[in-house]
């Protein structure tokens, strides 16, 4: 039996498609399954840092419970250690309720009564649920973007794992507790460890609009804007200040957590720095969009290795964040990993 050479091409066409199809699934799929261990990843990171407060909770309790304390005071610490024992205990079905219920709770603690260094632990407590959440929310929303779009659905390629949830609580805002100082802005900013192929980092120099005699080198990011997720602000960012575009899905992290209280353009901020790790091929940078204060106060970029930050830093020109130099290393690790790991404190 011969074929003609039409239905040969047809044939070839058909084959041609269905391996086309084969491979999108395959490749769909196996992005599905990463997506999925992320979303696992970070809820396990949620539930660690819900821990966390749970406890710092209970301690806060004792604390304003003590001898000289009016009935009024011992009522608010019993509830306190009552919502952080059920919120250890609580399935994830009822977290949400309980967890927004200890929210409130602390939110009702007049955090002058507390010794400096609970006020401390407890505005760090819950900076990581507020990281570990948006990151947690961040993982489940790009795991439902794929897993609910109609192909994937009808060619099943989610298996049988459940859909993820998203996780929200209310947040309480003491955004100067660890300070004690009175700020006029606080803002939570995206950064990004830029690395090349040598581990060399890209940082931008600049200055204070008001004191352009004093330079200093810091890692490309910004402020969050309403809305905006920590990856997207931080892709934004990177494009704004350097004119590269960058896959979001590429970032690595947060790996790092700083808070700062610094003056800037006549102003006190107060700004909580999270930090992605992302590797690139070295290029020139050429800003794609600038506001007028940046023109004015970024005046320099450089490619450094750690050498370059310590050296930078004994010419007086100050490199954010502190000993970035021995940072780098973790940076580059996390940058060339598939897994987020998990964020920490940095100065």
């Amino acid at each position: 039996m011969t074929f003609s050479a039409t239905t040969v091409l047809v044939l070839a066409l058909i084959v041609a498609v269905v391996v086309a199809i084969g491979l999108w699934a395959a490749s769909t799929a196996n992005r599905l399954d990463r997506l999925h261990v992320r979303s696992d990843q970070s809820w396990q990171a949620l539930d660690g840092a819900l821990a966390r407060r749970a406890v710092v909770a209970r301690s806060v309790a004792v604390a304003i419970a003590g001898p000289t304390a009016d009935s009024a005071l011992v009522e608010q610490a019993k509830r306190l250690s009552t919502l952080a024992d059920r919120a250890e205990r609580a399935g994830r079905a009822d977290r949400e309720t309980i967890e927004n219920q200890l929210s409130a709770a602390l939110s009702a603690i007049d955090i002058a009564q507390l010794r400096p260094q609970q006020v401390a632990e407890l505005a760090d407590a819950e900076a990581r649920v507020l990281i570990a959440r948006r990151f947690h929310n961040d993982a489940v929303r790009d795991t439902l973007a794929l897993r609910t779009r109609r192909p994937v659905r009808i060619l099943h390629l989610g298996g049988t794992a459940p859909l993820p949830t998203y996780f929200e609580i209310s947040e309480r805002a003491t955004p100067a507790a660890s300070t004690g100082l009175v700020v006029d802005t606080v803002r939570t900013s995206a950064r990004v460890v830029l690395l090349d192929e040598q581990d060399r980092v890209l940082l931008m120099r600049g200055n204070d609009p008001k004191t352009p005699d004093v330079s200093f080198w810091f890692t490309i990011g910004g402020g969050v804007e309403p809305g905006e997720t920590l990856r997207s602000a931080a892709v934004r960012e990177l494009w704004e200040e350097t004119g590269h575009t960058a896959d979001p899905t590429a970032l690595r992290g947060p790996i790092w957590r700083r808070v700062a209280v610094f003056p800037f353009d006549g102003e006190l901020i107060r700004a909580e720095e999270l930090f992605f790790a992302l590797r690139v091929p070295a290029f020139d940078p050429k800003p794609g969009n600038l506001t007028a204060v940046e023109r004015r106060s970024i005046t320099d970029h450089k490619w450094c290795t750690g050498s370059d930050i310590v050296t930078l830093d004994h010419t007086g020109e100050t490199v954010y964040p502190y000993h970035l130099d021995q940072l780098l290393p973790e940076a580059a690790k996390a940058a060339s990993g598939d897994s987020h790991p998990e964020v920490r404190s940095i100065r």
